[in-house]
């Protein structure tokens, strides 16, 4: 026989378990601030080095903009260098073309939502990233976080903050991160995002993934909008190869 629910043993289970966890990840080797491709693979490859990984994702869903595919048609399109990637994830794709290998959308951010979660990254959703910590040393060392219902609805309510090893801006065409830092520190310059030109972005992307503040990296959109590079529309090798590429550099740091 089935054991009655108690309702306010479940509120009492999700309050505490979750206590524990904003207890624990006041403090983490890595934040990663946005969670579409480029953050979730960033995050996925760090936690699978064993380094502690939160995710910070200011909407409900984790995913970004590639959910929706091109205008709404569930499918994506990756370029022969990324390929590698999706069978990283076991991610299935086919050949359209020469060069062109489509994936389903919805597959592609389960998947790597998965294997982040696997890997041990916390995810903290519905969570907007309201300023920075930048001390003496001139080094961001944390986020100044909220709820953003609270954002949303303009209420005056006095965030929290995290400390956090380095921070990753991964918050697409905003570069949420990126732009308070220079808007508090006088840096990075934030070029902005050039029109759409997908050959020249694709490859921008990935280059344009480095360091561009003591303590905070660039990747995916944000990468670009720092640098003035293009967008490319729903084509999405490069946002999972700067994902790599962030991973790959913050981890140096972090082993050296």
């Amino acid at each position: 026989m089935n054991m009655a629910l108690d309702e306010v043993v479940i509120s009492r289970a999700i309050i505490s378990e979750h206590y524990k966890t904003l207890l624990e990840y006041c403090e983490m080797d890595v934040a990663v601030v946005g969670g579409g491709p480029s953050g979730l693979v960033c995050a996925a490859l760090l936690a699978e080095k064993g380094y502690k990984v939160g995710l910070i994702e200011k909407k409900l869903s984790i995913g970004g903009g590639m959910w929706g595919g091109g205008m709404m048609f569930p499918r994506i399109v990756v370029q022969q260098e990324a390929v590698r990637l999706l069978d990283r994830f076991k991610i299935r794709w086919s050949e359209y073309a020469p060069g062109y290998y489509t994936s389903r959308s919805v597959e592609t951010v389960s998947k790597l939502t998965a294997a982040a979660a696997d890997a041990g990254v916390e995810f903290f959703n519905l969570t907007t990233v309201e300023d920075v910590m930048v001390r003496g040393d001139g080094r961001l060392s944390g986020l100044v976080i909220n709820w953003q219902p609270v954002e949303a609805t303009g209420l005056h309510v006095d965030p929290l903050t995290i400390r956090s090893g380095y921070t990753v801006d991964a918050t697409g065409h905003d570069a949420v991160i990126a732009r308070q830092v220079a808007k508090k520190c006088g840096k990075p310059e934030i070029r902005g995002e050039g029109t759409m030109w997908a050959d020249n972005a694709e490859t921008a992307v990935v280059s344009h993934t480095k360091e561009v503040f003591p303590g905070l990296f660039v990747c995916g959109m944000a990468a670009n909008a720092v640098f003035g590079g293009h967008r490319m529309g729903p084509v999405f090798g490069g946002m999972l190869l700067s994902g790599e590429a962030a991973a790959n550099q913050v981890a140096g740091r972090l082993g050296s």
